[in-house]
């Protein structure tokens, strides 16, 4: 099952075994799963190409070689950039050690393998089959990869939505604290004191964190640093750079090659 017509439909609850992997093949145009829950907890790799998972107050990005765990029971959505390459990996509950809390995790080139080869096996395998070993193997390899911090908190208060469905459609938009302030009717000071309430972060360091996540899920799709910064309103771009370098710990390039490397020592176990 690799068609995008098959990945928003599929049921991964019909099946008790306790992995079930899914690669899926989008087409030319952003493609979304809209709100949906299941038992089983779903991990998001990102092949090529990136994705967006929206989950209850919080929004989280899946850069290429990374995942994103969804626990099971969670409401929630992704969003696919045009023709990326996906894997799902669906968990029964109590299969693996994984955290009760949605966040990405990195994933190493074994893991991104295992995932990837259960993909080509059939689902409704056996206890001790091939499968059933490799999904084992799978989940405690899973069950000790590391949380990285790619998501951005959002709330469902109305005033703080408005403000981050405004910077979705339009990052560019500059505007400070204050003008956000008049826009939801409130003082400068109470919306500093709500933003920080709902979501952890201070008004600047939320949308630089809103920046980054739609910078890799840009970057991701192909898009040039240089198309990136212009879409962010960046005033220049060693600006933006240097934004991402300090988030990230390297500047978009190099972020992105190391990928690049984990990918083909990935793809070198079945070589």
């Amino acid at each position: 099952m690799s068609k995008d017509t098959s990945w928003r439909s599929f049921d991964p609850d019909q099946n008790a075994s306790p992995a079930i992997a899914l690669r899926v093949e989008v087409e030319e145009i952003d493609s979304e799963a809209p709100t949906h829950q299941h038992r089983k907890g779903q991990l998001v790799l990102a092949l090529r190409g990136g994705v967006t998972c929206e989950v209850p107050n919080a929004l989280w990005v899946v850069p290429p070689n990374c995942a994103v765990w969804v626990p099971g029971d969670m409401p929630h959505s992704n969003r696919v950039t045009p023709n990326a390459r996906i894997c799902l990996l669906f968990v029964e509950p109590g299969a693996a050690d994984l955290p009760d809390e949605c966040c990405t995790l990195s994933i190493t080139p074994l893991v991104h393998q295992l995932i990837e080869r259960l993909a080509d096996l059939p689902n409704d395998y056996e206890h001790g089959s091939f499968a059933g070993r490799l999904a084992q193997v799978l989940l405690d390899e899973l069950s000790t990869m590391p949380v990285e911090q790619l998501h951005l908190p959002i709330s469902s208060e109305p005033r703080i939505r408005r403000i981050a469905d405004a910077l979705t459609r339009d990052p560019a938009d500059r505007s400070t604290l204050a003008a956000w302030a008049r826009r939801v009717a409130m003082s400068e000071r109470s919306l500093a004191r709500l933003m920080l309430r709902e979501t952890g972060l201070t008004f600047g360091r939320w949308r630089q964190q809103l920046h980054l996540l739609i910078a890799l899920r840009q970057l991701a799709a192909g898009a040039t640093v240089q198309q990136v910064s212009a879409d962010l309103g960046y005033e220049s771009v060693t600006a933006f750079i240097t934004m991402f370098k300090k988030a990230l710990g390297k500047p978009p390039a190099r972020y992105f090659a190391s990928l690049t490397r984990n990918r083909g020592i990935a793809e070198s176990f079945t070589g």
